[in-house]
Order: structure tokens, then C-alpha cells, then sequence
């Protein structure tokens, strides 16, 4: 597993354009487990900060209750449209999986109760469509195997 600083000294170039994804907005799409091993779907904030991907859950919500329980987890991207008549100008859609590791509360935070967490990363996946628009660019970064491309027709 890794952290988001160990991802952007590997791969700087497809790290900017993943974080670049997920700092355009400020929600992202949480998968945890629940207890029956099904998904579970939320909707949660999350920055990088001091080389992490961070985020955190308010007391007794049920994915809090998830990652306490089970903590592998997938975070999504805000989802941006492409250009309708340019879908090769979009940029992409990106995701990561892997641990959520609980942290600290910030120093600042009145949420004490709450948890907060930091994700050690598994997998990173930007998907994006290619130039010209006839085929699907896939790039990953896995820990162990580093960062890869390929595309799909």
C-alpha cells in the first residue's frame, strides 16, 4: 500500500491530472462494505494534505460504522461531463481503492466523536477517452506493480 506522496514521486505526470480530478469538487463517491459483505454507497468530503488522501465520516453514520468494522474502501472522482461533440477533450474519470487507516481528529476539529481517516492506497485508476475518439485510455497505478497504460477499443 501506499500514500498519495509515494504515487506523485512515481508517476508525477498521471498523479496531477487523478488529484486534478478529484480536487474539482468537493464531493466524492465512497464505496464501503457493510456488514453483510454487500456495498455500500456514500457520498463523502476528501482533500490531500501532507502527501495523504484524507477524509472523514460524522459520528454514528453507517459508513464510520463500515470502515470501523472493514476498512478496504473505494473513493470516486467528482464526475465531470466531456464536451458532447469532443468526448477526447474530457477529462476523465478517476478512482482509487485500498484501507482507510483512522487517524487523529485535526487539532481545529469540534468533531471529536467524529472519525477521521487517511487512505493507504492499493489501486488509482484514470480512464479517459483517446485521440482521436475511437478508443478508451486506461491508466493505472498499482502498489507493487508502480504505473501502467493501455487502451481499449
Amino acid at each position: 500500500m501506499a500514500s498519495w506522496m509515494e504515487i506523485e514521486k512515481d508517476a508525477p505526470a498521471f498523479a496531477q491530472r487523478v488529484r486534478a480530478l478529484f480536487d474539482a469538487g468537493t464531493n466524492k463517491t465512497i464505496a464501503t462494505l457493510r456488514r453483510d459483505g454487500s456495498p455500500r454507497i456514500s457520498a463523502t468530503e476528501a482533500v490531500f494534505q501532507d502527501g495523504e488522501l484524507t477524509f472523514g465520516s460524522m459520528p454514528g453514520a453507517v459508513k464510520l460504522l463500515d470502515l470501523r468494522r472493514d476498512p478496504r474502501m473505494a473513493m470516486h472522482a467528482p464526475t465531470l461531463e466531456p464536451p458532447k461533440d469532443a468526448p477526447e477533450k474530457g477529462p476523465g474519470d478517476a478512482k482509487m481503492a485500498g484501507v482507510a487507516v483512522e487517524i487523529p481528529p485535526p487539532a481545529d476539529s469540534p468533531h471529536t466523536d467524529a472519525g477521521f481517516f487517511r487512505l493507504d492506497i492499493r489501486e488509482v485508476v484514470l480512464t479517459y477517452v483517446g485521440t482521436p475518439a475511437d478508443h478508451l485510455v486506461i491508466e493505472t497505478w498499482h502498489a507493487g506493480r508502480g504505473h501502467e497504460r493501455r487502451t481499449r477499443r
